[in-house]
């Protein structure tokens, strides 16, 4: 469901399309300002919008392989309460619309089952520098400059 769909529902409901759309923009803009805040709103039943500190990590380019340092951020993070819950996991027809997380544990499992042991001898040498991704192939130029002057000549027909 999106935005649009969501104030179809409360129209049905409300009786007005006004209505419906002011309190769908309220709400948002509400929790949006509170979060923003570093407020947290708790909706009983429903859930928690907060924000959440991450801390600050070290990420890799995926063009070049280079390590970028990335500091700290807040983010917004929605906690959903119990009824929540329990009200999607009764549901059968949440159950056959749900997509599958990524398994996190398969990804851990298989970085740590290639690691090999390093000797102690050669554990103060440098690492390889890690190799850097394929470029993206470019554009061709001939198709993109034909388009171009065509487009022109037409604006400047008119």
């Amino acid at each position: 469901m999106n935005k649009a769909q969501l104030v179809d529902a409360l129209t049905a409901r409300l009786g007005d399309r006004r209505a419906a759309t002011s309190a769908v923009d309220a709400m948002v803009e509400v929790i949006v300002d509170a979060v923003g805040r570093g407020e947290t709103v708790t909706l009983t039943g429903f859930g928690v919008f907060e924000p959440r500190r991450r801390a600050p990590r070290t990420a890799r380019n995926p063009r070049t392989g280079d390590t970028v340092p990335v500091g700290e951020t807040v983010v917004p993070s929605f906690r959903p309460g119990a009824a929540f819950k329990e009200r999607v996991a009764a549901s059968e027809a949440a159950a056959a619309n749900a997509t599958s997380a990524p398994r996190r544990t398969e990804r851990a499992a298989t970085s740590t089952a290639t690691r090999t042991t390093i000797p102690p001898d050669t554990a103060a040498a440098p690492a390889a520098a890690a190799a850097p991704a394929k470029k993206a192939a470019a554009p061709k130029k001939g198709a993109a400059s034909a388009k171009k002057p065509a487009r022109r000549k037409a604006a400047a027909e008119k």
